[in-house]
């Protein structure tokens, strides 16, 4: 079986990561590679639609920003395997989020948010 090419170098992967930790703040190089990260990785799974795809590679992004600054250079040394995973359980919460969990009872909601809603009546988005 022949070797995939690597898209993320992972010793600079890891690098940038450390540099963002004394910074405070990702540096621009990391938010590239963990999106890169992101978009390589949903690839690999199927969804039932294109939208279910796009909201489950947004959770998952939404996990990698928010949980980045966890990742303990001192115990870890590959970064990549560290955030592909934290990449993982985030898309698999957006998916859990979309559809009836098994054991869910018939009258529970699915959450939804609403981007016009959201942010105290702002809305997520602006025009």
């Amino acid at each position: 079986m022949a070797k995939r090419k690597e898209y993320i170098n992972k010793k600079e992967f890891y690098k940038q990561i450390v540099i963002s930790k004394a910074y405070g703040r990702l540096t621009r190089s990391a938010e590239k590679m963990l999106i890169l990260l992101s978009n390589e990785t949903i690839k690999r799974k199927s969804y039932r639609s294109e939208d279910d795809r796009h909201d489950c590679l947004y959770t998952g992004i939404q996990a990698l920003l928010s949980n980045w600054f966890n990742f303990n250079e001192e115990r870890y040394d590959n970064a990549f395997a560290y955030f592909t995973e934290i990449f993982k359980r985030g898309i698999a919460g957006g998916l859990n989020s979309l559809y009836k969990k098994k054991g869910q009872k018939k009258d529970q909601k699915i959450t939804v948010i609403s981007m016009n809603s959201s942010n105290d009546g702002e809305g997520l988005i602006s025009l």
